[in-house]
């Protein structure tokens, strides 16, 4: 009988493109070893942690807009401080395009309060003299008179003074009206004092270096150790040289971060050294970490805090335990299928689905070693729509063996036949999946990101394993007697084909 099929002019060699296969899974498997994997990294929805998204904005008195660069130099600088402190496999990315891009702060564990709380801060240090210094609460409502104001300060000013409540929580924020330029008033951290304080005439930028130690004479506590740069050990200088000879309060210099002051030491003597101290009764805790940030910068731009997620590690095991189930019963009903359906040819299909998953587990625990890639609930998601992708494609393949069958070729010519026939139908429709999940991944954000990446990453493994081992174990099988004679269990039986004539047998074996 003739057919409209063309065959393969050359001979298949199966034996030489397993081969193949084989050295691929031989060298993945040589590579986690030589690196020391032992387990796929997981996201914080699997393993618990907090996650912060920061909105970027422009700093209180700056002006023109956010830029591309300064949300780069930010991403830098906060990176920076999470890894000074040691948090193993955190990520700090920024999502979105252009400069409407978010930073996302990712903190595995039950330290990504801290974490978060810290690396948000903007940093904006200064040192300011302070003009007036008086118990937190207000002493008049706005809108009503204060007292005189003292030398120096504005009417304006004072009233602002009187009507701060530094007991009330929302007042102590920071942030929001630290104007280098501008006298203003502030709040103690620790809401213990409120103050005016003058312009600022030593900025943070003009730190070079800062340390958190301990007094180990005094038994003081902790503090962090500053040290200016040439322009910072001039301005330092001349305001403590300006300062002493005054009387309280204005002989002191307020240290503020972000609009708040952490400490207002008493300047008896000029400081012209080009070295600092900030105290404050501050923890071991809080010293380093005011030291961290202090130590990369300021950042470039000030953030307006979004989602916070926080997620137990006993919620992320739950998770990636119902993620898990869900795809093993998923290729179940897949594995199921095939032997249904295909009967003995299932093996092949059960066996590319073995290769695909084994490629695609050693693919994760590599590239959370090289990328810092990790695995997220979405990502099994994707992992889970791929398993429909490589059955599709073996089903694909299998049906147009069966085609062949039924038009009269051998079982042996209709797998290469076959084969030219599904292979570009293969292509294609593993193509869409792939262009699909590229664009997902460069124009989505979150977590559906991780998604298109696992979906296109499963899907090239799809794509190799079955031009590198789908094809090559169905022409070993073809070869057998089992299924070229069309036993009723190899899925090639009259029965499967759905075609009834005395001839089928005949046939299905090898002309």
């Amino acid at each position: 009988m003739s057919s409209l099929s063309r065959t393969p002019k050359t001979p298949p060699r199966p034996g030489r493109t397993l081969a193949i296969m084989a050295l691929v899974i031989v060298a993945l498997l040589s590579l986690v070893f030589i690196q020391g994997v032992t387990s796929v990294r997981l996201g914080l929805d699997l393993r618990g942690g907090t996650s912060v998204t920061l909105q970027p904005r422009l700093a209180p008195g700056e002006s023109g807009k956010v830029t591309s660069a300064a949300i780069d130099q930010a991403v830098s600088i906060i990176r920076q401080r999470v890894n000074s402190l040691g948090v193993a496999e955190s990520e700090v990315t920024a999502q979105g395009s252009g400069t409407n891009r978010q930073i996302v702060i990712s903190v595995p564990g039950d330290t990504g309060r801290r974490v978060v709380d810290l690396v948000g801060q903007t940093a904006e240090l200064r040192f300011r003299q302070v003009l007036v210094s008086g118990a937190p609460g207000a002493t008049a409502s706005a809108g009503t008179s204060a007292a005189t104001p003292p030398a120096g300060v504005s009417a304006a000013l004072n009233d602002k003074y009187a009507a701060l409540d530094c007991t009330l929580p929302a007042n102590r924020q920071g942030a929001g009206s630290d104007l280098a330029t501008e006298a203003i008033v502030a709040c103690d951290r620790t809401g213990s004092g409120k103050f005016i304080l003058g312009p600022a005439e030593v900025l943070g930028r003009q730190v070079s270096k800062a340390s958190a130690a301990i007094d180990q004479q005094t038994g003081s506590g902790w503090y962090v150790l500053l040290t200016f740069n040439d322009e910072g050990t001039k301005s330092f200088g001349a305001l403590t040289t300006r300062v002493t000879s005054l009387a309280p309060p204005q002989n002191e210099v307020a240290i503020v971060l972000d609009g708040l002051v952490v400490s207002a030491p008493r300047i008896n003597e000029a400081i012209t050294s080009g070295s600092a101290q900030i105290t404050g009764s501050f923890t071991q805790i809080e010293a380093e970490d005011l030291a961290n940030v202090l130590k990369y910068g300021s950042l470039p731009l000030a953030f307006d805090r979004g989602e916070v997620q926080q997620i137990s590690p006993t919620l992320g095991s739950d998770q990636l335990y119902a993620g898990l189930l869900a795809g093993f019963i998923g290729l179940g009903l897949v594995i199921l299928y095939s032997f249904l359906y295909y009967r003995g040819l299932g093996v092949a299909s059960v066996g590319s689905l073995l290769i695909a998953g084994l490629l695609v587990y050693l693919l994760f625990l590599l590239l959370g070693e090289w990328l810092g890639f990790t695995l997220t609930l979405a990502g099994i998601a994707g992992a889970i729509v791929a398993i429909g992708i490589t059955a599709d494609s073996f089903i694909v393949y299998f049906e147009r063996i069966r085609d062949e069958v039924r038009e009269g070729r051998s079982l042996r010519s209709a797998v290469e036949s076959g084969w030219i026939r599904a292979r570009r139908t293969i292509i294609v429709a593993d193509f869409v999946s792939i262009i699909a999940a590229t664009l997902l991944y460069l124009f989505a954000v979150g977590g559906v990101r991780g998604f298109a990446f696992t979906l296109g990453l499963t899907t090239l493994v799809d794509l190799f394993v079955v031009f590198v081992f789908t094809k090559p174990i169905v022409t070993i099988l073809a070869r057998l007697k089992f299924y070229s004679s069309g036993h009723p269990l190899s899925g090639f039986s009259a029965k499967n084909l759905g075609v009834i004539t005395p001839t089928l047998t005949s046939a299905v074996k090898e002309a």
